[in-house]
């Protein structure tokens, strides 16, 4: 027989594969993550490729003798992209995008052909879930196209392959991943060996034909990419769309990137025309702040070199229930109730008796220690009733002792308010040698504080 079909049991974590169903997966350790799929097994695969592997014999070179060139990397006339991506697309990547359903992901790859196709390369939109004239209706809002960009409404991997060593574009965008099937596995599409196998192959493409490549990907409802967790290590990069889909901005953060930071995040807005570049995060979340209004302080986090200011929001209310309800919007649910516990026992607050609700404004999320001190204030200052003043902004790690510890890069989180209008920032003591040349300059106050205690007591 030219052909047999087994059956094989694949985790969906991290795509190790077994001959029969495990509970547990020997390799990641996951629960309940093995699904069953019959894979078809061609004898002649193996020597055919051995025969292309012949065909394109690898040569050896020093490490000393390969040439890296600033201008390889390709602009998107997308500066928000640029960055998350670390300057730009680099030639022969494999980017995966992923986001939730109406996030954006198809809208700004779209905006990308958009842009590079205007600038003169040659691009290839691949889509398997829309109709040339469901995308022709979408492109309608965003402009004009030029000759550049080419459209192909196919699901076949194969015919896919071909048509990309024909056309030879400059960039490529699959339109998703979990919608191409190729003919020599049996499984679905979408399956863990169908998605495997799928972006193995588009791997190859990219590496051997030196194109780039953009792969849409579906998220579970955990939020990670749908597919075998393997997916995440073949791609060079992978770029997560977050926020809520009802809302009008974008986040888009690189949880991987072998050409750059991870830390970068890019900041867009969705509108009628597509998604907007905000070129100013920090004013954009602060506009329409509450004037004199307690539980309300301005606080600043770095996202990779950029200082974003946000406003955090804060409830306190007496519980009318034995057990206080507690809710966080945008923060760590854990974080603002452990430092609650330090304001309690180290500041004397009774909190144990009080329903304490944090938001922070605008529904971005942060996780960064410097955000301690703003929710502190924000708590204290609801608790008391007494607002902090409007020209104020805050930042500072929070101990246990009840201590304020140093963050990262003060100088570049002042410089970012002292551009909005603030006229003081409560920080860090420690932090105060790391500005002494900031806090000589005029319109700007800085007041470095010890503990929660003397953060309290300035209410």
């Amino acid at each position: 027989m030219a052909k047999g079909k087994k059956t094989v049991f694949f985790c969906q974590n991290c795509g190790h594969e077994e001959s029969k169903w495990l509970g547990q997966c020997p390799a990641c350790k996951e629960w309940n993550t093995f699904v069953e799929e019959k894979v078809t097994v061609s004898r002649g695969s193996t020597s055919a490729a051995s025969e292309a592997g012949k065909e394109r014999a690898s040569k050896v070179v020093t490490l000393s003798s390969v040439s890296v060139e600033e201008d390889e990397r390709i602009r998107t006339g997308i500066a928000e992209l640029d960055r998350v991506l670390g300057g730009g697309i680099v030639q022969g990547s494999l980017v995966l995008v992923g986001g939730d359903p109406g996030i954006g992901k198809s809208t700004l790859l779209l905006q990308v052909c958009q842009r590079l196709s205007d600038a003169g390369k040659n691009v290839l939109y691949i889509s398997g879930e829309e109709s040339g004239k469901q995308i022709k209706l979408r492109a309608n809002r965003m402009g004009t196209f030029s000759e550049h960009l080419y459209l192909l409404c196919e699901t076949n991997l194969e015919l896919i392959r071909q048509t990309i060593e024909r056309q030879k574009p400059d960039m490529v965008v699959i339109d998703s991943i979990q919608t191409m099937y190729n003919e020599e596995v049996s499984s679905a599409p979408g399956s863990v060996s169908q998605v495997r196998e799928s972006t193995n192959i588009l791997m190859q493409l990219a590496k051997g034909m030196n194109i780039s490549i953009f792969i849409v990907g579906h998220v579970t409802k955990e939020g990670t990419v749908a597919g075998p967790r393997v997916l995440e290590h073949m791609v060079d990069t992978v770029l997560y769309f977050e926020g809520d889909r009802h809302a009008s901005y974008r986040i888009l953060r690189g949880v991987k990137n072998r050409f750059g930071s991870t830390n970068e995040i890019g900041v867009f807005e969705m509108r009628k025309e597509g998604l907007v570049e905000v070129e100013n995060p920090s004013e954009f979340m602060l506009s329409g702040r509450p004037e004199h209004a307690s539980g309300s302080v301005v606080a600043c986090a770095m996202e990779g070199t950029r200082p974003i200011l946000m406003e955090i929001q804060a409830l306190v209310c007496r519980s009318n229930f034995g057990m206080p309800r507690r809710t966080a919007a945008g923060l760590d649910y854990n974080r603002v109730n452990l430092l609650m516990a330090v304001l309690e026992k180290r500041a004397g607050l009774p909190l144990s008796n009080y329903d304490a609700y944090v938001n922070i404004v605008g529904g971005i999320r942060m996780n960064e220690p410097a955000a301690d001190l703003g929710i502190v204030m924000a708590i204290a200052s609801s608790y008391k009733n007494r607002p902090v003043p409007e020209d104020a902004i805050v930042f500072g790690e929070v101990g246990l002792s009840g201590e304020v510890r140093a963050v990262t890069m003060p100088e570049q989180r002042v410089a970012e308010a002292r551009k909005l209008g603030f006229k003081t920032c409560i920080i860090p003591e420690v932090s105060l040698k790391a500005l002494q040349g900031v806090s000589g300059k005029p319109g700007i106050n800085i007041m470095g504080v010890k503990s929660v205690n003397q953060v309290i007591s300035m209410l």
